[in-house]
């Protein structure tokens, strides 16, 4: 039975409405966004069937288009309605974020980064550019593939910070292994890049590794002074 068949007030679309969004489960929130189901399978079951098949939200979310669209009742449509929403999610993460001062708001520069790295394929250097009273200018992701000393150019980052005129910055870089503990590469690019943002008055305030679930922060470990 299709949802337009349901009793009035069945629907996720009511309920949503009616009790609020948080009284939605998993797959009855993929129902709104999906909006339409097959033949004989609701949007909430299909929603249920995208939950099963990739193991929760966070993976369907950050399937590429091939894995989603390959799924029966899935199409280029409902990919792109799926990325939209994510992509939502990401500027209201940046709007707030950007209001803020960066060390007065620790947690929401974690949340931020766990918003825009965590989950991705492969591995993303980005950078926090901050002004003098440490709040964001943009974040930028400078380099993708795989993050080692001959992949990361201090010159280009010295670069970028010019251009923004950014008085401080935070580098970040995801582990696609999902676990977030830092390697001796990972320390020795950051050595690299403070000692050439030393030489244009700079401060490197962090450098964040992002895993699937957690952050481990440089400056919180003692390794940036």
């Amino acid at each position: 039975m299709t949802i337009k068949h349901w009793p009035d007030g069945e629907g996720p679309r009511d309920k949503l409405l009616k009790n609020g969004v948080g009284t939605l489960t998993d797959a009855e929130l993929l129902a709104v966004l999906l909006r339409h189901g097959l033949p004989g399978t609701s949007a909430v079951d299909l929603g249920r069937q995208l939950l099963t098949h990739f193991g929760g939200l966070r993976p369907i979310f950050s399937a590429s288009q091939a894995q989603v669209c390959r799924l029966p009742g899935m199409g280029s449509v409902k990919y792109a309605q799926l990325q939209a929403a994510t992509e939502i999610s990401r500027r209201m993460a940046q709007e707030k974020l950007q209001r803020s001062q960066i060390l007065t708001n620790p947690d929401l520069t974690r949340e931020y980064l766990m918003r825009q790295l965590a989950d991705r394929a492969y591995e993303v250097f980005a950078i926090l550019l901050l002004d003098s009273q440490h709040r964001v200018i943009q974040f930028v992701e400078l380099f993708r593939g795989t993050i080692d000393s001959a992949s990361v150019y201090p010159r280009d980052v010295v670069a970028l910070v010019l251009e923004k005129r950014a008085a401080a910055v935070i580098v970040c870089h995801n582990h696609p292994s999902g676990i977030a503990e830092p390697s001796q590469a990972d320390r020795r690019i950051t050595e690299r890049l403070k000692n050439a943002l030393t030489t244009i008055d700079v401060t490197l305030l962090d450098h964040m590794v992002v895993g699937d679930r957690d952050i481990v922060s440089f400056a919180e470990r003692g390794w940036i002074v």
